[in-house]
C-alpha cells in the first residue's frame, strides 16, 4: 500500500509500505493491503509504519524507529484509506 504523511508544512513521507497504525480518536487501528476504505479522525499518539522506509534526510529526524516499525508523533489529524493508498493529514 502507499502511504503518505502530510502536515501543513509539507510532505513528510510518501512511500510504499507494508501496513501502518494510527491512533483513532476511539483507540489505536492497524490498516494492511487491500484493507476496507476508511476515512478517520486521528488523536494523540504515533503513526507506526512496517516496513522499509526511506526518509529523506531532511524530515528524518522527525521520526523514530524501534520494534521494526518508524514511528511518527501526532497530536491528531484525519487519515483517510482508499483503493491501498492511506493519507494522514497530521498536526
Amino acid at each position: 500500500m502507499i502511504l503518505e504523511i502530510v502536515t501543513p508544512e509539507h510532505t513528510l513521507f510518501s512511500g510504499t509500505v507494508e501496513s501502518v497504525s494510527v491512533p483513532g480518536v476511539n483507540g489505536q487501528f492497524q490498516m494492511l493491503d487491500n484493507h476496507a476504505p476508511v476515512v478517520s479522525l486521528l488523536g494523540k499518539g504515533a503513526v507506526k509504519i512496517f516496513g522499509k522506509v526511506e526518509l529523506d534526510e531532511s524530515v528524518a529526524s522527525l521520526f523514530t524507529t524501534g520494534d521494526g516499525t518508524t514511528d511518527f508523533a501526532i497530536t491528531g489529524g484525519v487519515i483517510e484509506l482508499k483503493d491501498n493508498k492511506v493519507i494522514v493529514l497530521a498536526d
